[in-house]
């Protein structure tokens, strides 16, 4: 994949370009101090990546993301915790925080390649939901995916990524038009950018849900609506 990276202060730039060094899928193509001269770059070259500070002079990484092609996959890297809501508002792939430890890194390449060889393959459509299973057509064939074997669903820009037991499919809709067809007592939307299958849920605090080794995030207006709804169906009388 091609990359950049744009921020401001140049430790953590060249912090950055050390850590993308270690990763064989990564392929820096220039590293910016600011956003304008970032955007020339992706102007004349094609960018799958970019790794974006927040907190900048003249353009904020955050208005810089809203300007951003939907072919770019989007990953923060700052100092600061209060943005990570906003970032799945642009639907980032993922939100690292300063000082970046070599294997949280490596996670999010990992999570970023893996969308990227989605997006390259093809995407399916979604031909039927029933009330237990749903139809995904992808290269010419029909998929069967049974409701308790998907354990959340993932919005990436203009698609939604059905995670489910041994694989993922990548579908070309919104994540609120699938939320609508999906029976409400077996999916709950807990973000913007997530709805997941209370089945599947391993335990929750207040700001995250897990599922094994996946963490999901809880949106602050979804937070009450998904405690009331998985206590009320999961409680003990």
């Amino acid at each position: 994949m091609n990359c950049i990276v744009v921020d401001d202060e140049p430790l953590a730039r060249q912090g950055m370009i050390d850590l993308i060094e270690t990763q064989d899928d990564l392929f820096l193509l220039g590293s910016f101090n600011n956003a304008l001269k970032a955007e020339k770059c992706m102007v004349e070259n094609t960018i799958d990546l970019i790794f974006l500070d927040i907190e900048m002079p003249r353009v904020n990484g955050m208005d810089f993301a809203k300007t951003i092609s939907d072919k770019t996959m989007i990953i923060f890297t700052t100092a600061y915790k209060e943005y990570a809501a906003d970032s799945y508002n642009i639907d980032a792939i993922d939100y690292l925080l300063k000082p970046i430890l070599l294997s949280r890194f490596t996670k999010a390449v990992a999570k970023a390649f893996t969308y990227y060889q989605l997006l390259s393959s093809g995407n399916g459509t979604v031909e039927k939901i029933s009330k237990n299973f749903i139809f995904i057509k992808a290269d010419r064939k029909y998929y069967k995916i049974l409701f308790d074997k998907i354990f959340y669903i993932e919005a990436l820009k203009d698609y939604v990524i059905i995670h489910t037991h041994n694989d993922k499919v990548i579908t070309a809709m919104n994540l609120k038009t699938i939320h609508d067809k999906l029976p409400k007592n077996i999916f709950i939307r807990v973000s913007k950018s997530y709805v997941v299958n209370e089945a599947a849920i391993t335990s929750f605090d207040n700001h995250t849900i897990y599922i094994n080794d996946n963490e999901i995030p809880i949106g602050k207006v979804y937070q009450q609506d998904f405690i009331n709804q998985y206590l009320g169906n999961n409680s003990i009388q």
